[in-house]
């Protein structure tokens, strides 16, 4: 395809190209784009569909387990019909039906220090969506080392919170927010203490957000940023986050 949109592309993205921080030239970018999406679960679910139904030209989704019974309360991209298949099959089926003009890329896979940098070698932006602490710090290390941006979220319960890491513009990395994996007990997973199940849908449209914004090219970011939603008090905040001199991944 040209650079040119199609007539059906022009209607699809209507509402974006007539907005002034995106227009034509933003669209063509958000086409252009390769995105990793690592986890196609709670964050992953909403981010996924957004970025399709945004127009990203290529989004690989990184994912080895299979849809369950228990997702379903949050994980939005997929139906109680592809329960026992793998999630990125499910995912890639929903995108297909939502955006043809999609590509997607499936790694049934789970991320490691051994694959990790194969893996994001092709995209341009990765997005952590996942419940693994070690699997952050791979993925944050492996960007640095490339220079490919990163978008990190994570929630628990009534709460979540997200960011955008470009540590060779002077900002910091994920390392540098969190130097230290949480100890044993800090950290409470969704299976042990729940999660809202609309809270997943904020944080992973949060996360689409951020995407198109970098993207784009519109607008400020959260690069150097963390904001913080706190879904049972309805509270937001934002506070600045500086680079770790002595940042082990990034300093």
């Amino acid at each position: 395809m040209g650079d040119s949109f199609t007539t059906g592309e022009l209607e699809r993205y209507a509402r974006h190209i007539i907005m002034r921080e995106i227009g034509g030239p933003g669209q063509r970018r958000l086409r252009g784009a390769k995105v990793l999406v690592v986890g196609a679960g709670g964050l992953g679910s909403p981010a996924l569909i957004y970025l399709a139904a945004a127009g990203v030209g290529t989004i690989g989704i990184v994912d080895d387990d299979v849809v369950s019974l228990s997702n379903l309360q949050r994980q939005v991209i997929h139906t109680t019909r592809r329960v026992g298949e793998m999630k990125t099959l499910s995912a890639k089926d929903a995108i297909a039906a939502l955006n043809p003009h999609v590509f997607v890329r499936l790694h049934e896979t789970r991320v490691m220090a051994d694959n990790v940098e194969e893996l994001i070698k092709p995209y341009r932006l990765v997005i952590d969506g996942t419940d693994n602490i070690e699997t952050r710090y791979i993925l944050n290390r492996a960007c640095v080392a490339r220079s490919t941006t990163l978008i990190s979220a994570a929630l628990t319960q009534w709460e979540g919170q997200i960011s955008l890491f470009k540590p060779w513009e002077g900002g910091p990395c994920y390392e540098c927010l969190y130097p230290e994996p949480p100890r044993e007990g800090q950290a409470v997973s969704c299976a042990a203490g729940g999660v809202l199940g609309p809270l997943t849908g904020v944080m992973g449209s949060l996360i689409a957000v951020e995407t198109i914004k970098d993207v784009a090219l519109a607008g400020r970011t959260l690069k150097d940023r963390v904001l913080i939603y706190n879904a049972l008090d309805g509270e937001t905040r934002t506070f600045d986050v500086e680079k770790r001199r002595d940042c082990p991944a990034c300093g």
